[in-house]
């Protein structure tokens, strides 16, 4: 029987074109006939990628992987004018970081902030500055809303963090109608967009929370029974290590950033770690083990290089280490056609090694 996976995506602003690389990779492969996609997962960035993959699997898109690419070309700066802001965007951010000139920081909500805005911006695509426009350009909200509750896999789990409770939330297809504020939430950077209000809560990026989203994967509340993960492929955008000790102000942001967001993605992987260990040690009795949803390790990517190697382990899908060297956390804005295009190409290039591993070359 084909082996039921999860995909998981990391969340990482602009660098999470590298995801959609990927995601184009393992489906011009078909990794659909070789695998039961049971599950997908995703964080900010990571989300609208897992999002829009997800919209096309419903759809029955001829190529599934196309409205992926379109939103990523789409979402890059392409008249002067949209080349221009976003390039003294991030330049003036990188001269910031480096203490070379001072930074203010100001509310999104705030009437000076929208104004300077709306100037700024002047003689753009609307698309361009406006967010709800661009996902709604990709993707028919009201298409999803008929839908309703999509109970069937693969499943959607959209991570966000609760501002007013502080609880971890996940919006997920199995329980409740996608909807286009699941996707603002979950990317609601909260020195870029104010806080994303649903009913009577509130909801930040989901960075501060899952990132991405994992032990749902496990849970048949989140899921249901017949969909629990064996395999739990990780895109990962953040570097696990680094080659030396950052020493100027930028540096330190940029590591800073790379360490949280990779928290909570290393918790959840070392809890479904050590349950593995477990069972690899006969640590269950046969009677205990029938009660269990799992019943065997479930294969995961092995966490840090220097960890031993095991038996459930897989590859983690990462950027090559030639392209995470070069960008920082700037780059995360950074919506230049160049940088959107190197992050996809090195996507396609990992997606393909992944699978050449995973299943061998001539698999």
């Amino acid at each position: 029987m084909k082996p039921r996976v999860a995909i998981a995506c990391q969340g990482g602003g602009s660098q999470t074109a590298f995801t959609a690389g990927v995601l184009k990779a393992l489906f011009e492969n078909r990794i659909q006939d070789r695998v039961n996609l049971v599950s997908l997962s995703g964080t900010s960035g990571g989300a609208i990628c897992a999002f829009l993959l997800w919209y096309a699997l419903r759809k029955g898109d001829d190529c599934l992987w196309k409205r992926l690419i379109d939103f990523w070309q789409d979402n890059t700066a392409q008249t002067p004018q949209e080349r221009f802001f976003n390039d003294s965007i991030i330049k003036t951010l990188e001269s910031a970081s480096r203490g070379m000139i001072p930074q203010y920081n100001l509310s999104p909500s705030s009437p000076l902030v929208k104004t300077w805005f709306s100037m700024a911006t002047r003689g753009m695509r609307s698309r361009f500055t406006d967010f709800t426009e661009l996902l709604a350009t990709h993707i028919d909200f009201s298409e999803l809303a008929a839908w309703g509750v999509q109970p069937e896999p693969p499943i959607l789990i959209i991570g966000a963090c609760n501002i007013l409770t502080g609880r971890l939330h996940k919006f997920s297809s199995y329980k409740e109608s996608m909807r286009i504020e699941h996707l603002l939430a979950s990317a609601c950077v909260p020195s870029i967009f104010p806080a994303v209000t649903l009913e009577t809560m509130a909801y930040w990026d989901g960075l501060f929370s899952d990132n991405p989203p994992i032990e749902d994967f496990l849970k048949r509340d989140s899921v249901g029974i017949k969909n629990l993960a064996q395999e739990i492929w990780v895109i990962k955008i953040n570097p696990t290590t680094c080659d030396r000790i950052p020493a100027a102000p930028d540096e330190i942001a940029d590591r800073r950033n790379e360490l949280e967001g990779n928290v909570s993605l290393f918790q959840n992987l070392r809890q479904i770690e050590n349950i593995n260990l477990m069972f690899s040690m006969g640590a269950f009795r046969k009677e205990f083990l029938a009660e269990r949803d799992i019943k065997e390790p479930v294969k995961i990517p092995k966490l840090f290089p220097e960890d031993p190697d095991q038996p459930y382990h897989i590859p983690m899908i990462d950027m090559s280490d030639e392209l995470a060297k070069s960008l920082t956390y700037e780059s995360k804005l950074d919506r230049s056609r160049e940088n959107i295009n190197r992050l996809i190409q090195d996507g396609e290039k990992q997606g393909q090694k992944f699978i050449d591993l995973r299943f061998g070359q001539a698999g």
